[in-house]
């Protein structure tokens, strides 16, 4: 992160802090339809149009360990073969046979030197070739360099490995903008995994999602965890390009610490706004992390059904903490906080249903949500959208470059 941008970030939280209302010329924000939660055709249009056309995080690379070790992976509904090959290259493949479309691995994770189908027998190589064919003399003509596993986009930023099943998607790093700038200093290309955890929720994924993208919820929803150390009125935002975002929230005393990380190993390189404050990055469309020179959480959310959705939890540590003591108290202290964010989402899933919701009305601290359905249209074609379901785009004139 340049010096720049960082001191940009401490006189925006001065300037929140300050503020009587939003800057001259905001614009009032019209409702997000209602049915953008809860109709059936739209979200089909969200499934098509955004999980299946994004890059969504994966793993990390310490979760494949040695060539030969995979992970199947089934966030979008289709399952995915992640693999490391024998040139170490982080690869991934539709679980499907070319002859006819039988699975190739049943196991959740495993190691293996290669793909077999056991309906027919077709054989792969850990690069996706097709090797071996039962009966290869039935296939008059038969090109097997044709018939080699079907891959799918697959790449990393630091040790994270992202995934897009969109093979026209702009590469993952141009994809998230000024994001990795940002987050240069942090050590991501040695940082490691610690541990993950999953936890199913009975709402639509955009209802807990909204939660992550803003902090007027804070006095209400966390005001014995989140809002004694955190000053929600500080809070500011910025919006970029292709539905990223991000917001940094001051600490209520300078000195304040997270003491779940007091006397963890630090990456020495990191700005100090990574220590003394709370920043926090929406890589759109589902993942949030609130880094920290101590430890990184990454935060996803995945729909189920309409009504239901998961959402992961991963902690990343510096290069040598791994073993760290502290950190079963840290992710225990965090996912008290996610307990609190996900106790009235069942609730709200039926109160959307009902006919006394008409819309979301947002305010200038929820933009990041209006922003969020923005590039949502973007994505699916604002002429696929039924007009009664739109969302008008009025945050243009307020993105950021940096």
């Amino acid at each position: 992160m340049r010096t720049e941008i960082e001191h940009s970030l401490y006189d925006g939280m001065k300037h929140e802090q300050g503020r009587e209302a939003p800057p001259a010329g905001f614009p009032e924000l019209p409702l997000i339809p209602g049915g953008r939660y809860t109709d059936p055709a739209f979200l089909e249009l969200e499934q098509r149009y955004l999980w299946k056309r994004s890059w969504l995080y994966a793993l990390h690379v310490d979760e494949l360990p040695r060539p030969g070790s995979y992970r199947l992976w089934r966030k979008t509904g289709a399952p995915i073969i992640i693999v490391r090959d024998k040139e170490n290259r982080i690869r991934a493949y539709y679980n499907t046979c070319r002859h006819r479309g039988a699975p190739l691995v049943e196991k959740e994770q495993g190691e293996t030197k290669g793909f077999f189908c056991r309906y027919h027998g077709w054989t792969y190589d850990l690069s996706g070739r097709l090797t071996a064919v039962r009966e290869k003399r039935d296939f008059p003509g038969m090109d097997t360099s044709c018939f080699g596993l079907n891959e799918v986009r697959c790449e990393q930023f630091g040790n994270f490995v992202f995934i897009n099943e969109d093979p026209q998607a702009a590469p993952l790093l141009a994809s998230l903008g000024p994001i990795p700038k940002h987050l240069e200093n942090l050590g991501f290309d040695s940082i490691r995994h610690i541990a993950s955890s999953s936890f199913e929720i009975a709402c639509n994924v955009k209802i807990l999602l909204d939660a992550f993208l803003e902090t007027y919820h804070l006095k209400s929803i966390h005001p014995q965890t989140v809002d004694r150390f955190l000053d929600s009125r500080g809070t500011h935002i910025v919006l970029w390009p292709h539905g990223n975002s991000m917001m940094c929230t001051p600490h209520r005393r300078a000195e304040w610490r997270d003491p779940g990380a007091v006397g963890m190993p630090e990456v020495p390189t990191a700005e100090q706004i990574f220590l003394s404050q709370n920043p926090s990055y929406n890589f759109y469309p589902n993942l949030v992390t609130p880094p920290a020179a101590t430890g990184t959480p990454f935060i996803t959310f995945w729909p189920r059904t309409a009504r239901s959705m998961t959402v992961d939890v991963h902690w990343f540590a510096p290069e040598g903490a791994e073993g760290h003591e502290l950190w079963p108290t840290r992710m225990s202290n965090f996912e008290r906080i996610l307990e609190e964010d996900t106790q009235f989402a069942p609730r709200i899933q039926e109160s959307v249903e009902t006919g006394g919701f008409r819309g979301i009305y947002l305010s200038y601290q929820e933009r990041r949500i209006y922003h969020w359905h923005e590039e949502l249209d973007r994505r699916i074609g604002s002429e696929r959208v039924p007009p009664e379901l739109r969302v008008r785009p009025m945050l243009d004139a307020w993105l950021a470059t940096d």
